[in-house]
């Protein structure tokens, strides 16, 4: 009974479902390596013009809301707290705790958007979006500017790829309370896992690089 189980878990041009496994795993990590190379251009980026403009970046980083990151920062990494114990609920093939973990990381995630959205506002309301109606009071103003241009791009990005991280969990969460999952076939949870984890790592780099300059 477990070798049928095993069999059916697999697609028909695999041989066996680790041999699925293996090549889901090394698609993700393909794919992750691209994705470290489009985010490394926005880091490339962010170095080229800090070492040009460190004034600025300092001035400009401290009218961020330290507090929130360091919140959103927490958030996340218990995002990937309950992302990890959802692998390994299904993995004992704990299909309750699966759906409930998941379910969790995706509570944790949309917390994370709604505290950025907060303050994104925030950067709304005082004028500090690039564009016509930029104002940074000081003598860098205009290098600041290009800070903030940055700090869009980069949270923007981040934000983006965490939207999309919660759409595949809700689908993860539905195919787990439908008994898709099974200690024989969980590769689909594990792969969203390390897509999830990516995003989260992202964010720990992100947040010292954005909030902390010059707070020392």
């Amino acid at each position: 009974m477990p070798e049928a189980r095993a069999m059916a878990s697999h697609l028909h041009h695999f041989d066996s479902a680790d041999q699925q496994k293996d090549a889901a795993t090394l698609g993700m990590w393909v794919f992750l390596i691209t994705e470290i190379l489009f985010f490394g251009g926005l880091f490339m980026a962010y170095v080229v013009y800090r070492s040009g403009y460190p004034g600025a970046w300092v001035e400009a980083s401290r009218s961020l809301d330290l507090r929130l990151g360091a919140i959103n920062t927490a958030v996340l990494i218990c995002s990937s707290l309950t992302m990890a114990l959802g692998v390994q609920a299904a993995q004992l093939g704990r299909r309750k705790a699966l759906v409930g973990w998941l379910v969790a990381t995706i509570l944790l995630g949309g917390a994370f958007l709604g505290i950025k959205s907060v303050e994104y506002a925030h950067k709304f309301a005082e004028h500090h979006v690039p564009g016509p109606s930029f104002v940074f009071h000081g003598a860098e103003a205009r290098p600041a500017q290009l800070f903030f241009s940055l700090y869009f791009a980069m949270t923007g990005m981040h934000a983006l790829h965490m939207v999309i991280g919660l759409g595949l969990l809700l689908n993860l969460a539905r195919q787990s309370r439908a008994g898709r999952f099974t200690p024989a076939y969980y590769t689909p949870v594990e792969m969203a896992g390390l897509y999830w984890h990516f995003v989260d790592i992202v964010w720990i780099f992100l947040f010292p690089l954005l909030y902390l300059v010059g707070r020392h």
